[in-house]
């Protein structure tokens, strides 16, 4: 599988751009995997960006229609999140992108769909990133 390294770019990025792709994430990319959530506005409105990210990924993190397939996606996510080695909130935009890019394949197992299924989902992160990065004078590249 051919993965786009997002986490090689997020600390570069300012903690807006960081937000805004967090919640392209986790209200638009994550509905592909069936996962629809509606943000709690007033737990959200007049955080800081940092803050902000920390709640929005929290509220996500609570959307668990399926506990054995969010579980096992959130164990890979982290371990891969770790050997990135990230610190703050870098290191949540990372987690929670890898995360929903787990929870992507939800049709069947057979791994070569599996794995097209993961390589489709980081492609559009990285383009939805690399969109955002640049509204930030930010480039970057695969």
């Amino acid at each position: 599988m051919t993965e786009l390294a997002l986490h090689n770019h997020l600390s570069h990025l300012p903690e807006e751009a960081l937000q805004e792709f967090t919640e392209w994430c986790v209200l638009e990319q994550a509905k592909e995997a069936g996962y629809k959530l509606t943000p709690d506005r007033s737990k959200l409105d007049k955080l800081p960006t940092g803050d902000y990210i920390y709640q929005l990924v929290d509220q996500f993190m609570k959307v668990k229609p399926d506990p054995i397939r969010t579980g096992l996606a959130g164990a890979i996510a982290g371990k891969q999140a770790d050997k990135h080695a990230l610190s703050g909130v870098a290191a949540i935009v990372d987690f929670v992108s890898l995360y929903i890019r787990y929870l992507i394949p939800k049709e069947g197992s057979e791994q070569e769909k599996a794995e097209a299924i993961l390589t489709q989902a980081s492609q559009q992160q990285f383009e939805k990133l690399s969109q955002i990065a640049k509204k930030y004078d930010v480039e970057i590249s695969s």
